[in-house]
């Protein structure tokens, strides 16, 4: 049996990954669309990227593909997709799963939204709808 870790390993051996600072740089681009892959709780707790799409992991393949039923428009007029979770782990599968589906302008920001906000980053506040505020 392979460990996760190998399966991570892999998958960062087949997709692109870019530096939270070259992540940066690219947005308000044009085309660009970031997607968040962590938990709704981990987006109350912490926040996340201006801008972000928020995607749980487990319904990302089922929102890109236009021939399923839960194909979310969002992804209309993508040109890039950076992806993000909180360690780089959720999304440098997510980014191997897009490329085998056939999408080819995916990456992902290596070392995660830790390392985006690790390099004093900004970052937005996530209403919790339950509490009435963020967190």
């Amino acid at each position: 049996m392979k460990t996760a870790q190998q399966l991570i390993d892999d998958a960062n051996a087949q997709v692109q990954q870019i530096t939270p600072t070259e992540a940066n740089a690219l947005r308000n681009t044009q085309g660009v669309l970031f997607v968040d892959l962590r938990d709704i709780r981990e987006l109350w707790r912490e926040g996340t990227i201006e801008g972000a799409m928020s995607a749980p992991r487990g319904m990302l393949e089922f929102w890109i593909d236009p021939e399923c039923k839960y194909y979310r428009r969002d992804f209309d007029g993508a040109k890039r997709i950076v992806l993000f979770c909180a360690s780089a782990w959720r999304s440098a599968l997510s980014a191997r799963d897009l490329q085998n589906m056939g999408v080819q302008n995916v990456c992902h920001i290596e070392g995660g939204f830790s390392a985006w906000v690790k390099q004093g980053l900004d970052t937005v506040p996530v209403k919790n709808p339950y509490l009435g505020k963020p967190g």
